[in-house]
């Protein structure tokens, strides 16, 4: 893109840590997801496959190679994570743990969404665990919950995905009443799912979010999640 004299390129600004490749339910290969997310205008993506003690250790390592790929190649920074999907909630903690010891950046846990019949205890659970890094779509999310998030520094997200984006006016009312931090994510398992800034701006927006609050979601939370994740990696 040439760029007229006396502009510079606007840094990009599009975050999305919960996306899945054809290592669980997608459909897409994950080197595939990470470029269609470059073409889109991503500053960076988590793959995020449904994942469980079954599946957990091939997934991270198998979507580590293509994350490696394109951060050798194309200089983009994609992180393989996971999202422990219908596990109970009695072993999310053993479970996060491991995914940290298999080289996820991330874990995600699947929330107590409205259009799913995840086990009741999930959001807390997830909520409590020093290993997990985003609770995901939790549906009727309590107040209980989003307060141990706030302690723990668990991020709530607010989803573009259908069906479990019917939570996101509660779950941003009730983390906003309770301090706990929430990002956006697309949950993609289509192409056509993810996210541009503009979609991402109007689910916000459309989930209650005022104008002022849309910098903190959209931007600066994902940013201190990217921090985190470079904390931990020098440190391993």
């Amino acid at each position: 893109m040439l760029i007229a004299a006396g502009q510079e390129a606007q840094p990009r600004m599009l975050f999305d840590f919960h996306t899945h490749t054809i290592l669980s339910d997608g459909v897409l290969l994950p080197i595939e997801l990470i470029r269609r997310a470059i073409v889109n205008g991503y500053s960076a993506l988590g793959l995020a496959d449904h994942s469980s003690a079954s599946t957990m250790r091939r997934v991270i390592e198998e979507a580590a190679r293509d994350c490696a790929l394109a951060a050798r190649c194309w200089g983009f920074q994609a992180l393989p994570g996971v999202e422990l999907t219908h596990v109970p909630p009695e072993a999310i903690a053993e479970l996060a743990a491991e995914a940290r010891e298999w080289g996820a950046t991330h874990v995600i846990v699947h929330g107590e969404s409205p259009v799913e019949p995840v086990a009741p205890g999930t959001n807390l659970a997830a909520v409590r665990c020093p290993d997990v890094d985003i609770l995901a779509h939790p549906g009727l999310l309590q107040a209980e919950e989003a307060t141990a998030a706030a302690e723990h520094g668990v991020f709530i997200e607010l989803t573009a995905k259908e069906g479990h984006s019917l939570g996101n006016g509660r779950v941003w009312r009730v983390a906003q009443a309770a301090g706990a931090a929430c990002l956006l994510n697309s949950d993609t398992h289509f192409p056509s799912q993810l996210l541009t800034e503009a979609f991402a701006r109007s689910v916000a927006l459309n989930a209650g979010l005022p104008e002022e609050a849309l910098p903190e979601v959209l931007v600066r939370n994902p940013q201190r999640l990217l921090a985190a994740i470079a904390e931990r990696q020098r440190g391993s």
